[in-house]
Parts: C-alpha cells; sequence; structure tokens
C-alpha cells in the first residue's frame, strides 16, 4: 500500500501539466466505460422485452404454430402481419363460460366488437384508415406500458363472437415460460454479440489501454529515478498501477452516470426501429461490478506491464536507448486466421461451400478473432519494414526523418492506427452479417404472392379477395387427394386451376396456352415433379357451399406450357397441371391442400394495401407472403439498428483513440522536434515529418484492414449458407471511408507540431 499512496502523492503534487494528463485519462476511461455499458445493456434490454412478450402469450392460439390444447373456455387467434418493416401482431379473442384473467397491460378482456390496441397503433387510427380494416371493432381503450415489448410495438386485442375465430385455439389463460416471437432469435443474438464484441469491445481495450499509457515515456523517465533510488522492482511497478487505477475507477464511476443519462434520454427519443423503456436500460448488479472492478483491474495490468521497463533497466529509461525491433511472433495469429479464411474463400470460389456445421461455427469465429489480433500485432511489423526500406531509398529530408523515427519506434504505430484500423476491419464484417440477414426475410422479386387456405373462405368472399385493390392476378393452386391407407393413391401432383388469361395476369412467361384446354406447366431450369407424367391420373376432391363432396379425377396430358413467373419461389412447380374452370362441376371447389393465390406489386405501399383490403374482407384470414417473414423482419429492423449503434460507438472509440494517441505522442516528442528546431529544421519539414509518421503506418493498417476485411466477410457468407458470397457494393464506401480517415488523420497532425521553442525540453539531453 506504500506503493499505492506514493503514486497518489507523486500525481497531486507533479504539476499542473500531470494532473491535465490525468484528467483526460480519467475522461478516455469515462467515455470507454460509457460504451461498454451501452453494448453490456443491450442483452437486459432484450431480455426484458421478451419477458413482456411470454407473461401476454395466449396458453394455445393456432396462428403461426401448431396448437394441442382442446381445453379451455375460450378462443384465441394469432394474426402476425408485416406493416411496412415491421411486424403487426393482432390476437383475436372469443370469450366462453369461464373466468379468463386479462393480460399484462389490460384491465379487462374485450367483448365482442371491442379492441384494444397499442399507443403506437391509436396514433396510427388516425393516419391511416385503412388500418381499420385489420382492427373490425370500437376501440374501448389502450394497452399500458406491462403488456408491451416497446413503446412503438404494433400490437392489438381484438373481441370476436365464436363463430368468427375459424380454427381458434382453446386457451384459459396467459403466459409462458418462452416468447413465441422473441425480439431476436437466440441463434441470431449469438452472432449480433459476437459482431458487437468486435466492432465495439476490441477497439474499446485499445483505447483503454491507450488511455492508461498517456505521457509513457516522461512517466517512465520518473519511474526509472525512483528504480534508481532504491525502489525495488515490484514497488515501481505499483507507483505506476496507482494512477492508472485512480483515473480508471473515477473514469468508470463517471462512465456510467453518464450512460444513466443517455440512456433516459435515448429511450425516450428513440432509435430507428428499435425503442425501449428507461427501466429495461438499466444495468444490473454484474454489469456495474464488470465496469467498476473490470476497468480498474485491466487498468492496472497496463500499469504494472508499462513499467515493466522503467523497473528491469532504468538507465535505459533515462538514457532514451534504442527500442528493441518487434518479434516476429506477431505474425503468428494471422498466419493460421488467414489460412481458414482463404480456406473458405477457395471452398466457396470452387462451388464447394460448406454447410452450417458445428466445425464452421467454431473455425469462423475463431479465425476472426485471430486474424483481428493478428492485424494489430502485423502493425508494428510491417510499419518497421516499410519505413527501413523507405529511409534506404528516398531522399527527401522530412520522410527520411520520419522513416527513421518509425524505424526506431515501431510501437507509436500500433498505438496511434490501432483503432480506426480495427473498426475498418470490424465494419467489414459487420456488412456480411446484415448481407446474410437480407436473405432470410427480404422479397426482392418484383412482385408480391398471397397465398391463403381455400377452406377458410366462403365462394362469396373468394370473389371478394380476387377484386382486391392492388391485386393484379390470381388462381387457385390444390393438389391432388391421397390416400395414406391405400396403395392406389399413395403419390399427388400439384394443379393451377385458372384460364389462359389469368394465368398470363401472375406470369411473365406463358406460351402455347389454348384456353379451355389443360396441359403441364414446365418451368425452363427447374426439376419436375417425378409423378407428373403423361397418362398418369389423380383424384382432387371438390366441395359445393353446401358441403357435398365429389372427387373428379384428373390424366396428366402432354400438351405443355413453356411458364415461368416472376414471384420469389414460382408459383406453381414444373409438372404442374393448368386446370380451366370450366372442367370443374359447377359451384365445385377444389379442397386437399387448395390455396387461393394472389399477385401483385411489390412496393411496400401496395403491399400494405393488399393487406388491408383482404383484411377488409375477412380479417382473421391467415394470409402467408411469398418471400417476407413479418418476425423476421422486425428483428432484422432490430438488428440493423444495434449494429448501427455498434459501428457508432466504434467509430467514437476508434477517433478518440486515435486522438489521444496522436496528440500524446506529438507531446511526447517534443524534445525531439525543439532539438530539430534549433538545428535549423523548418516548420513545413517538421509538419511534413510528423504527417508522414502518422499517414504511413495507418495507411499500411488500413489497406490490411479493408483486404482482410472483405476476405473474412466473404468467408463468413460462405459459412453462412445464403446465395451471396462475394459482395462489392459496400467496397467503394468502405474505401471511401478509409481515405477520409487517412486525410483526417493528416490534417490532424499538422497542428501537433508547436511554433514556440522551449530550450529547457532538451537541457537534460
Amino acid at each position: 500500500m506504500k506503493e499505492f499512496f506514493l503514486g497518489l502523492r507523486l500525481l497531486l503534487g507533479s504539476g499542473r501539466g500531470n494532473r491535465l494528463r490525468f484528467l483526460l485519462m480519467v475522461a478516455g476511461s469515462a467515455v470507454g466505460v460509457c460504451c461498454l455499458a451501452v453494448v453490456l445493456a443491450i442483452p437486459g434490454i432484450l431480455a426484458a422485452q421478451d419477458a413482456r412478450k411470454a407473461a401476454r402469450e395466449p396458453d394455445c392460439a393456432n396462428g403461426r404454430g401448431s396448437c394441442l390444447s382442446v381445453t379451455g373456455g375460450g378462443l384465441a387467434l394469432m394474426r402476425l402481419d408485416p406493416y411496412g418493416p415491421e411486424s403487426f401482431t393482432r390476437i383475436f379473442i372469443a370469450l366462453g363460460n369461464g373466468r379468463i384473467d386479462p393480460p399484462p397491460g389490460l384491465p379487462v378482456l374485450p367483448g365482442p366488437g371491442e379492441i384494444f390496441v397499442s399507443p403506437r397503433v391509436h396514433e396510427l387510427l388516425g393516419s391511416d384508415p385503412g388500418l381499420a380494416k385489420l382492427l373490425p371493432g370500437k376501440e374501448v381503450g389502450v394497452i399500458s406500458a406491462a403488456g408491451l415489448a416497446h413503446p412503438d410495438e404494433l400490437y392489438a386485442y381484438v373481441g370476436v363472437s365464436r363463430d368468427e375465430v375459424k380454427g381458434g385455439g382453446h386457451f384459459s389463460g396467459f403466459g409462458d415460460l418462452e416468447a413465441r416471437y422473441p425480439t431476436v432469435e437466440p441463434s441470431t443474438l449469438d452472432i449480433l454479440r459476437f459482431t458487437l464484441a468486435g466492432v465495439v469491445l476490441l477497439p474499446l481495450a485499445v483505447f483503454l489501454s491507450v488511455c492508461a499509457r498517456l505521457s509513457a515515456a516522461s512517466r517512465m523517465r520518473r519511474l526509472a529515478a525512483l528504480r534508481l533510488l532504491g525502489l525495488s522492482r515490484k514497488g515501481t511497478q505499483r507507483v505506476n498501477a496507482a494512477e492508472t487505477v485512480a483515473a480508471a475507477l473515477l473514469g468508470a464511476v463517471l462512465g456510467l452516470g453518464a450512460y444513466w443519462v443517455v440512456n433516459q434520454l435515448v429511450s425516450r427519443v428513440g432509435l430507428p426501429g428499435f425503442k425501449w423503456y428507461p427501466n429495461d436500460g438499466a444495468l444490473s448488479g454484474s454489469t456495474v461490478l464488470v465496469c467498476l472492478v473490470g476497468c480498474p483491474a485491466l487498468a492496472w495490468f497496463v500499469g504494472r506491464a508499462g513499467a515493466k521497463k522503467a523497473a528491469a533497466n532504468p538507465l535505459a529509461v533515462r538514457r532514451s536507448a534504442v527500442e528493441k525491433p518487434p518479434r516476429l511472433w506477431g505474425l503468428l495469429p494471422l498466419v493460421p486466421g488467414m489460412g481458414i479464411v482463404i480456406g473458405y474463400c477457395v471452398a466457396g470460389a470452387t462451388g464447394h461451400a460448406p454447410s452450417e456445421t458445428s466445425l464452421s461455427s467454431i473455425l469462423m469465429p475463431l479465425a476472426v478473432v485471430l486474424v483481428g489480433a493478428g492485424l494489430v500485432l502485423t502493425l508494428p511489423i510491417l510499419s518497421r519494414a516499410l519505413a527501413r526500406r523507405v529511409a534506404r531509398v528516398t531522399s527527401s529530408l522530412s520522410l527520411g526523418l520520419a522513416m527513421r523515427r518509425n524505424e526506431m519506434e515501431p510501437g507509436g504505430a500500433l498505438r496511434v492506427a490501432t483503432g480506426l484500423v480495427l473498426l475498418v476491419y470490424a465494419a467489414s464484417l459487420t456488412q456480411g452479417v446484415l448481407i446474410e440477414l437480407d436473405q432470410v426475410s427480404k422479397n426482392t422479386a418484383r412482385v408480391q404472392l398471397y397465398t391463403m387456405p381455400l377452406g377458410d373462405m366462403s365462394p362469396r368472399e373468394e370473389q371478394a379477395m380476387k377484386r382486391v385493390s392492388g391485386v393484379r392476378g390470381h388462381a387457385v393452386l390444390a393438389s391432388s387427394w391421397t390416400d395414406p391407407n391405400s396403395e392406389k393413391w399413395p403419390n399427388s401432383i400439384s394443379a393451377v386451376i385458372a384460364t389462359c388469361d389469368q394465368l398470363r395476369s401472375m406470369a411473365s412467361v406463358v406460351e402455347n396456352c389454348v384456353e379451355g384446354r389443360s396441359a403441364r406447366l414446365m418451368i425452363p431450369d427447374y426439376s419436375i415433379n417425378e409423378f407428373s407424367k403423361v397418362g398418369r391420373r389423380f383424384p382432387f376432391q371438390l366441395q359445393n357451399a353446401e358441403g357435398e363432396r365429389r372427387f373428379v379425377t384428373v390424366q396428366v396430358p402432354s400438351r405443355t406450357i413453356r411458364y415461368h413467373d416472376d414471384t420469389a419461389t414460382q408459383l406453381a412447380g414444373s409438372g404442374s397441371v393448368l386446370i380451366p374452370p370450366s372442367a370443374l362441376p359447377k359451384g365445385f371447389r377444389p379442397q386437399t391442400r387448395a390455396t387461393l393465390a394472389l399477385i401483385s406489386s411489390s412496393d411496400p405501399d401496395t403491399v400494405r394495401s393488399v393487406l388491408e383490403g383482404i383484411a377488409g374482407v375477412d380479417p382473421t384470414i391467415e394470409v402467408e407472403l411469398d418471400g417476407v417473414d413479418a418476425a423476421a423482419l422486425q428483428q432484422i429492423t432490430v438488428i440493423k439498428t444495434l449494429l448501427a449503434v455498434g459501428m457508432v460507438l466504434g467509430l467514437i472509440i476508434g477517433v478518440a483513440a486515435y486522438l489521444v494517441a496522436a496528440t500524446d505522442r506529438a507531446v511526447e516528442r517534443r524534445p525531439q522536434v525543439t532539438a530539430l528546431t534549433l538545428l535549423g529544421a523548418r516548420p513545413r519539414t517538421l509538419q511534413a515529418v510528423q504527417v508522414a509518421q502518422v499517414v504511413l503506418p495507418l495507411t499500411v493498417g488500413l489497406v490490411l484492414a479493408v483486404v482482410i476485411g472483405k476476405m473474412a466477410e466473404s468467408s463468413y457468407l460462405v459459412t453462412g449458407g445464403g446465395a451471396v458470397f462475394w459482395d462489392g457494393d459496400g467496397l467503394p464506401l468502405l474505401l471511401g471511408a478509409a481515405v477520409g480517415v487517412v486525410v483526417v488523420a493528416a490534417l490532424g497532425s499538422l497542428p501537433l507540431v508547436g511554433r514556440r521553442i522551449d530550450p529547457e525540453l532538451i537541457r537534460r539531453d
């Protein structure tokens, strides 16, 4: 403890400059801890939202999932639909004779014709009249915060009669252990955590280390003097660690206070696509402990490691001995990491992309960590090698001086450039994550396909669905009847019941279609149904409005139609049979696996209008949107927002680390700059030296980050199982950002060469 208090006394009594440096260390630690708290609070926010979602789940509802319960006095039906980039959840409730407690957020359950809506839906009902078609009834109340995942959630409880809930699940109450549709799926949450760790936590560790080593050279000379006066080796390290721990601890307290303010402000304003209640962002005890203990602990180890040289060889420090060149062991993490990355890239280029296996889930994160660590440790080696080569061949005085300084002090490149280099590297990986997630739920086709169970609508409703505004084509899809207990009809084929005009309104390519005659649909480059062979017969089960059933046998025709539509998955499979409506008995419709298919433009406003029109016919009908997953859309929006937050935090940390390191390095080099000035060097020459010293290692690091980052991104996409392996859309932005970083770094280096000459700085040299 004596050494600890000695370090504090030296801090308080070592002059205004050291106290100012201490305040800068505190401010840097506060920024870092605030960013760390933001990252650590995200899982808690998501968990709080999912807990409220689980508490309101009906114990049985058959919407978008199986319902096994046959008991319970009430009926519940869940409908989850897209509303732009968001998901809109509606719970249809039909009360029974028994008493059912309302879910959290509701005073009572809605009766027939009554609706409870979230505050956001309440606002939209005033601006979007078509939204009322999704909510038949009169608004009688607003759902409170206890029943909503977040303030902007689109959620509604709709009271209906038991006859209106077609196939609703029996339920007796609300509440489940897990949310049916979590804010972020567990597997995706793991990807998010890993990405945020790369984008924020790695640069944060570098930033905190940089803050803990401010004015390292002058501090090392002071510690070397203490060592020469008889202080022990470990005592010298403890003296240095005392100052860094005090700064880190005070910075941690201020950082937690700053996070509280940020959480209160941002949670009320919200982020694009992601809002939360202020209490959800409250830090847990473990998070506070990590910030208050982890950051000072990191500062302790950094402080002790920083004083190791002064404690071991104080004379070399006092005499400013030349640093030892960096060892080649820094390349060790990069070699195996690049081996894994290159292997996956080659596998994707040769068409042997591995499926998502447990091995890939281990190797890919390992490769990302190894490459990131190797990128950092390689910078001093490459900077020194390049500086030596340039210094040998250049005839420029300023460039020669800059390169010789980088050759003698390669560790300076690591301190200045690491934060920004890691940021560019992490940006490439983030782009890969976004590309993979975009492939999950986004409809990239020019048209949007809607399918609905034909058995859930009457013939009158079917005709009304076809006339919904925005619908430009319709057809009935059906499968032949199969008897699982008989060997005569074990197989099945698909059929499209439509006229040629209807088929042309659905597809972009329809050739050789003759009105009133059946034919096989042949889709180029698609495999044909193995059971669809000319001459084979298949039965189709039909039913009329009175419930009368009839079988019609369809023979696979020899006539073919060349067919192709613009939907994401093709309306009908190759080998499906086109059946003219006139071939069916009047008043009868297919019953076995029959659906009504509608097509419209994929424009978001059109899709929303069509969904509202369908709801105007039957608000409880289940609509499947081809290529669109409403729950996944909401998740993608949340993930994009959180990744954007991570990139902003990473940018703040990277820029702060650069500014701190570059400024500190310039201050530490004031004796050398003063000596060169007294020897006759002009200010422009010294400014050129300073710019070259910063720009060269930064440029080398950024080039490596862009190249290796794009390779790591491609290898990640190869292992993700998606259709996109190589993406160049984000490359211009990445290169522009890298060039901008270099320009800003160069301009920021110009004022760091002072105009005032102070010979006192070199008095002892």
